[in-house]
Parts: structure tokens; C-alpha cells; sequence
């Protein structure tokens, strides 16, 4: 096996998907021979063995780790990134190791260029903003990288490490106080339903419905994606309804910004003839005329306890729960008021 060891002598490290390549077989696969799971038939099992000990392979201990927190994007552009970073980065300066930011890639592509690159670069632990798939998740812990998922999109298994928010009480909070204004024909602006965050602030709002007497309408829920955009084509659909609605609830802030400029074009006034909900608090939301009311998702301290749970993991510690909530509030500014007579 001449081209094997010659890979071998390579001044290039062998990596679990080489040999996978070489075996014919998955990563998952691999991962499984290397930490000793079951699941794997004998004769596959004999045949990734004797590849790694061909390639003098060896799986990676915490002390080869460098000292860098790996920080993954799916696109890291929008105003919530910046909160994010910057709370992983004053617990990545506090315990004296850098920060790696990645991009995750296009959603959907079949190549991911940065989990080779973090493998390479073996970070003390990683805190990924895009969801990875199983077998991600098994690449890294064949390297024995701990990961953290930030504000997971979807379900996730019973082991896998994740920090997010009280999203179904942030929508309940949020439909509370306008139902407490008075309002009875709440719009809701949301995103696809296969967001877990938005499945859950949506769920709150009906709950704060059915509270006040009210029953959800279907016709008072527009969906479209998370941006200005998307929030501006929502809200102008829910108010050119024959009976449209007198306040609004979007399940971001930049969706929020988008009903304000959808209400300009139908001549209407914020908060005057339309009351207008974020979601997040983000910088901007105070900047806004009117300022914007909001329920606050502590992003920052939520990427702070990403960070800190993924380097306890890292230092082997065993934290006393895997998945971690932080608590939103309301932040009442000057875009809701109680429904014209």
C-alpha cells in the first residue's frame, strides 16, 4: 500500500474523512470504530481498524486543541450578528483564547468547507449559529471538539449541547400588552414554520389570545422571510384586509421595521393608527421613529453562555444541564397605544 503510506508520511495530517474515503465507508462510520461504538458489522469494523493503524491515525485529545473559540455563521451580516459576537467575544478575552468567525456556507450546498478547516485548526470548541447535521456533529466529536448550537432552528437529540430563549413567552408577553391596550384584531408577521422560534413565538401569541377571550384568526397570520423585506410584503398584505388589523406583532425586529415603512405607504401612523411589536431588541429598534416596543432576547448574553458552556465542555467539565434558556422581557417604547375608538 505504497499510495497509503505515503499519504501517511504527508506532512498533511490524516483526517477521519480520508480514511473514511479509503474504507468506503461514512464518517459517522468511523467516528463510531474510534470511539468504540456499536452499530458497525465485524468486517467493517476490522477494515477501518486497519486503516488507522496504517495511517498511524489517532484521534485528537483536549490538549491538542488550539486556543481559539470557532464561531459559525450561516451568513453573519445581519444587525443580530453583531450582538452575538460580541458576547462570545468578551468570554473568549475573559478566558484569554481568540476568536474564529466562519461562515457555514450557502443553505443547501453539498460542500461545507469549514468544518475541514476548523479540524485543521482543532479550536478549543466550537459555537455554531448554523445547524449542523449528525454528521457534523460526529466529526467534531471524533476530534473531540464540544460544540454548542446557538438558538437551535429545530429539534435537536438529547446530547447535543444547545443555548437558546423563552420565545413562547417573549410571543405571549408581547400579544399581552396589546391585548391589555385594548387591541382585538392583532396581525401576526412571522417566518417559515419550520423555524422551531417561530413556531413557539407564534404558539405564545394564540395563548395570550385565548387569556384575553379572543379567538386566532388564520387570516391575521402572514409569513415571509426574517428581513425588512419580508416584513414590509407581510404587513402589507394583513392591511389591505377588508378588516385589517390595529396592531401587529412581527417575530423580529426587522420585520417590525418593515410594517413601519408598509404602514407609511398605506398612510397610516405608528402607533397613532397601528401598533407595532419587534422581536429581539436590537440597537436599531431605539433609533427608529418611533422607537420601537420589543421583546428583548439577550443575544449577547446568550452567545456569552454559548461560549462559556462549550469551553467548560472543553475543559471536560460535566455542566448540570445541556440545554440552557434565557429569559426575554418586554421593552416598552412608543410604537403601541390603545386602538382608535
Amino acid at each position: 500500500m505504497s499510495g497509503s503510506r505515503e499519504q501517511a508520511d504527508s506532512s498533511r495530517p490524516v483526517t477521519i474523512s480520508y480514511i473514511a474515503a479509503s474504507a468506503g465507508v461514512s464518517v459517522p462510520t468511523v467516528s463510531k470504530v474510534l470511539n468504540g461504538r456499536s452499530g458497525v458489522a465485524a468486517g467493517t469494523r476490522a477494515r477501518v481498524e486497519a486503516l488507522i493503524d496504517e495511517y498511524g491515525y489517532r484521534k485528537s485529545s483536549p490538549t491538542g486543541r488550539g486556543a481559539v473559540v470557532d464561531l459559525v455563521f450561516d451568513e453573519p451580516a445581519d444587525m443580530w450578528g453583531v450582538e452575538i459576537i460580541r458576547g462570545v467575544q468578551r468570554v473568549a478575552r475573559r478566558h484569554g483564547v481568540g476568536l474564529v468567525l466562519s461562515e457555514f456556507g450557502p443553505r443547501g450546498s453539498a460542500v461545507r468547507y469549514w468544518i475541514d478547516d476548523a479540524l485543521d485548526r482543532r479550536p478549543a470548541c466550537v459555537v455554531t449559529v448554523a445547524q449542523l447535521s449528525a454528521e457534523e456533529r460526529d466529526r467534531l466529536r471524533a476530534q473531540g471538539i464540544p460544540f454548542v448550537v446557538f438558538d437551535p432552528t429545530g429539534e435537536l437529540p438529547d446530547d447535543v449541547p444547545f443555548v437558546g430563549a423563552t420565545n413562547w413567552s417573549g410571543g405571549r408577553a408581547a400579544t399581552r400588552h396589546l391585548t391589555g391596550l385594548g387591541h382585538r384584531r392583532i396581525g401576526v408577521l412571522t417566518g417559515p414554520d419550520d423555524l422551531l422560534f417561530c413556531r413557539a413565538r407564534l404558539d405564545g401569541h394564540r395563548s395570550a389570545l385565548e387569556d384575553a377571550g379572543l379567538v386566532a384568526d388564520p387570516a391575521l397570520v402572514a409569513r415571509g422571510p426574517l428581513t425588512r423585506d419580508g416584513g414590509h410584503a407581510a404587513a402589507r398584505a394583513l392591511l389591505s384586509l377588508p378588516e385589517p388589523p390595529t396592531a401587529l406583532f412581527a417575530c423580529n425586529d426587522l420585520q417590525a421595521l418593515g410594517a413601519y415603512r408598509a404602514a407609511r405607504e398605506a398612510g397610516l401612523r405608528v402607533p397613532e393608527d397601528l401598533s407595532v411589536v419587534g422581536f429581539d431588541d436590537l440597537p436599531v429598534g431605539d433609533l427608529v421613529d418611533p422607537p420601537l416596543t420589543t421583546v428583548r432576547q439577550p443575544l449577547a448574553e446568550m452567545a456569552a453562555a454559548a461560549a462559556e458552556l462549550a469551553l467548560a465542555l472543553g475543559r471536560g467539565e460535566r455542566p448540570p444541564q445541556l440545554g440552557v434558556e434565557l429569559a426575554t422581557t418586554l421593552t416598552v417604547r412608543r410604537s403601541t397605544a390603545p386602538p382608535r375608538a
